[in-house]
């Protein structure tokens, strides 16, 4: 299902990379009945090639790719993208693997799927606030300095691995240190509006960072009482 580019055009633009005929029709189908503007390709050089002429909103990503596979093209792709990513697998355990490497899918959906819950996951992803790539430049906060255009965290000259949620909430976080976040605030950013659940799920992944990023005594996440969180942006702040 290999095509020409589609021209430019309003709209949201989904890149589909799927090698399976049978599911790249199915999805190209769904999409293109919500007015999405669809190209689709099968492998992931392909995927790489086309991306920064096609500037996709969404990648509709399979796993299981020839030549490079789906968690590569997701590495490679949120090194100069931010469209929003949703990987497919054939097997439902191939999920928690996933989520734990991290990689920076937006959502994941097990084959078979529905179309109607696959166009309802990427309406939802579209109602959330994303961050343009390019825009915004590397932000230091002592020896802390948080890259949001290549989503990497650096103490002193070490990478900091983190999750796609810690990251997620320090980038939200470090965006306005001038601003006392909400937990309601960071789970509409970061889990999007359509999510349900306790708003202390918040209060556990701003532990975890700050096990990750507090180092040699300095603080950086300050918690306001009742409210939620803000940057501590000298460090000497106390929780």
């Amino acid at each position: 299902m290999t095509s020409q580019i589609p021209e430019r055009a309003a709209g949201v633009r989904v890149l589909v990379v799927e090698d399976s005929p049978d599911y790249a029709t199915i999805i190209d189908v769904a999409v293109r009945r919500e007015g999405y503007v669809c190209h689709t390709v099968t492998s992931g050089e392909e995927a790489l090639a086309v991306l920064s002429d096609f500037a996709p909103d969404v990648v509709i990503l399979d796993i299981m790719l020839p030549g490079i596979d789906g968690v590569e093209v997701c590495r490679r792709l949120r090194q100069t993208s931010e469209a929003y990513v949703v990987m497919l697998t054939a097997r439902a355990e191939e999920v928690d693997k996933l989520v734990g490497l991290a990689v920076g899918a937006d959502d994941y959906l097990t084959k078979p799927f529905s179309p109607r819950e696959l166009v309802a996951r990427i309406a939802a992803m579209m109602r959330r606030p994303r961050q343009v790539a390019g825009q915004g430049g590397k932000r230091v906060f002592d020896k802390l300095l948080v890259n949001p255009q290549t989503r990497q965290v650096f103490w002193s000259d070490e990478e900091i691995e983190l999750t796609k949620i810690e990251f997620d909430l320090l980038d939200q976080l470090s965006g306005r240190p001038d601003m006392v976040h909400s937990r309601q605030l960071l789970l509409d950013s970061v889990w999007g509006t359509d999510w349900v659940g306790d708003d202390h799920v918040v209060d556990v992944h701003i532990a975890n960072l700050r096990k990750k990023i507090d180092r040699d005594g300095v603080r950086h996440l300050r918690t306001i009482r009742g409210i939620g969180y803000r940057m501590s942006v000298g460090g000497a702040d106390q929780r």
